[in-house]
């Protein structure tokens, strides 16, 4: 991580999310030190991991360059006013980058908590990110320097990629589609597996097909150069099967219509959230 290393690095939770992040940024020697604040045992084993029970037992002169909010969003009113003090804590330097995976949590939101100087990024990671293989998309506020845009986004690569994007609102239509959209990809493996059951399948054979399909799908799309629509092209052949399925999934009130309306849904109940 070069220059991107990090002195000390606070984690504040260290649940599902915040446990894969700290696998990611030990592999990747991404800070001398790493602070966790988390109730809960870690299961994890480092000398460079400091796990503590709450904030009271963090030392008293630490001032981490970065703090990882890593909470549930329902925790965090709670959270933020234990760890303003970070933000005018550094003596030298740029200040501490606060670095927000809560979802729900606006920039505006944060700035409200931590304090309108508080240099923020506020970031939406998904599932795939406890396997390495998450896409993360980040906002800062006007207070990020350059540099820290770019520590951010080290760190949140431990997870995946990474995505920039300017305006905070976005972040619903984000969530919309790659927060949530993990859930969407696993009730296609319930649906295709049904319809395979419904075919004459057995259930257990329906299923394994319907999950290894998605599976090397997903790897041959990620891997893969061509587009989607050209990989959907590519094995679909003139008046044979998939075409005959792909009429049915691409006709006007097929598929596109169908997940256009459920991420619309999902980027107001953001927003509402919010």
């Amino acid at each position: 991580m070069g220059s991107d290393r990090v002195s000390d690095l606070l984690l504040v939770g260290c649940g599902r999310m915040g446990s894969a992040l700290v696998k990611g940024w030990l592999a990747g020697k991404a800070a001398d030190r790493i602070w966790a604040v988390e109730p809960a045992d870690l299961g994890l084993a480092d000398p460079r991991l400091h796990h503590v029970r709450d904030a009271a037992g963090l030392p008293a002169d630490l001032a981490p360059e970065v703090v990882v909010l890593a909470v549930k969003p329902q925790m965090m009113p709670e959270a933020l006013p234990v760890y303003r003090r970070f933000a005018s804590r550094r003596p030298t330097g740029p200040g501490t980058l606060f670095l927000s995976i809560a979802a729900g949590r606006t920039l505006a939101w944060l700035e409200q908590g931590l304090g309108a100087e508080a240099a923020i990024v506020r970031a939406m990671p998904n599932t795939p990110a406890a396997i390495g293989q998450g896409i993360s998309v980040l906002v800062a506020n006007a207070a990020v320097t350059p540099d820290q845009r770019r520590r951010a986004e080290t760190l949140m690569q431990a997870a995946g990629q990474t995505a920039w994007i300017e305006d905070d609102e976005l972040m619903n239509a984000v969530t919309a589609v790659s927060g949530s959209g993990p859930a969407y990809v696993f009730h296609l493996i319930e649906t295709l597996a049904e319809a395979g059951r419904a075919a004459g399948l057995p259930a257990e054979l329906a299923m394994t097909l319907a999950r290894q399909t998605v599976v090397g799908a997903g790897a041959l799309a990620g891997a893969a150069r061509e587009s989607a629509a050209e990989l959907r092209i590519a094995v679909t052949s003139p008046k044979g099967t998939t075409e005959a399925a792909l009429n049915v999934l691409m006709a006007p009130d097929g598929l596109q219509p169908l997940m256009t309306r459920a991420v619309a849904a999902a980027t107001q109940r953001g927003r509402e959230l919010a």
